[in-house]
């Protein structure tokens, strides 16, 4: 038994004709039917039976028929993932992140996918999470990497997403600030404050209801990079709001140059991170295995 009689009989099987068999598979007739003789003798069971209706499989036939198709669709999805093996080994992958999922996760899980596959060109992009949504829902990217508050909408159904973590605003402080010494913070407490924030619309959108019950803060800049705001806050020229999981294994938190304290008794003080897709764009090899090093190593950062 072999390959190429499985292929014959499958072939036949679909178009109940040997002469349009021998066509798709690019093959003479006479292929195919000395093979479907060489099979049936091997087998000692007729596969066919001739009719107006053309090449019918026989009833002893059918379950045969039905496991060679298997075995050519175990083998095709052989050649396809070593052709997109081969793709991965050489290949290019898209990605974009929101600052605050940017460090640790993201770069503990290039480090990791680079490792294992080198050749594999990786481009990458740090945006707000409403900018990437937008660039995954034009095809510019594989996988976008952003805060899920902003994603559950009707509007994105054209979006595939999920949530790997749940993170918590924290406040950070410089170690010389009085509020350095607190085991949480109430909102309250961070009224006429002089604050550095974050320019994405959820952020914003926070801050605001914030300011509108307890009142105002000093804005003394907005900015979408994360290690300036880190900065100002660590030569206490401000405090910030990050989240928890942007801190862990932070240089400065393990300096304790900033001290990042919990906010409490703040409406939606948690915001939910995890990766996004089009529905329309194809989902390549690498970005399937990108994907499990984001997914391994944020459960290792819960």
């Amino acid at each position: 038994m072999h390959l190429e009689q499985l292929k014959y009989i499958v072939e036949v099987a679909k178009t109940h004709s040997i002469s349009n068999a021998a066509q798709n598979l690019h093959v003479s007739q006479s292929t195919i039917s000395k093979a479907i003789t060489s099979l049936e003798q091997e087998l000692a069971i007729q596969l066919f039976t001739r009719s107006r209706l053309g090449a019918l499989p026989t009833a002893e036939s059918k379950n045969i028929i039905k496991k060679a198709y298997e075995i050519i669709v175990r083998l095709e999805e052989i050649h396809e993932e070593a052709h997109e093996y081969k793709s991965l080994m050489n290949g290019e992958l898209n990605i974009s992140a929101s600052p605050s999922l940017f460090m640790p996760i993201l770069l503990k899980a290039l480090a990791s996918f680079k490792n294992d596959y080198p050749n594999c060109r990786i481009v990458m992009t740090e945006k707000k999470s409403l900018n990437i949504i937008e660039d995954v829902i034009q095809g510019k990217i594989d996988i976008g990497l952003a805060m899920l508050d902003e994603v559950n909408s009707k509007e994105y159904k054209e979006l595939i997403f999920e949530s790997l973590l749940e993170g918590k605003i924290m406040v950070c402080v410089s170690k010389h600030s009085p509020l350095a010494f607190s085991d949480h913070i109430y909102p309250e407490e961070l009224i006429n404050e002089t604050a550095v924030m974050h320019d994405g619309e959820i952020w914003k959108e926070s801050i605001s209801a914030y300011m509108d019950k307890y009142g105002p803060m000093n804005i003394l800049f907005t900015s979408n990079n994360s290690e300036v705001i880190k900065k100002a806050v660590s030569e206490g020229l401000a405090i910030s709001f990050l989240m928890d999981i942007a801190l862990k294994d932070d240089h400065y938190v393990k300096s304790g140059e900033i001290v990042a304290i919990p906010l409490i008794n703040l409406e939606s003080s948690h915001r939910s991170f995890g990766w996004l897709r089009s529905k329309k764009k194809h989902f390549s090899f690498a970005a399937k295995e990108f994907l499990k090093y984001i997914k391994l190593h944020s459960s290792k950062a819960e």
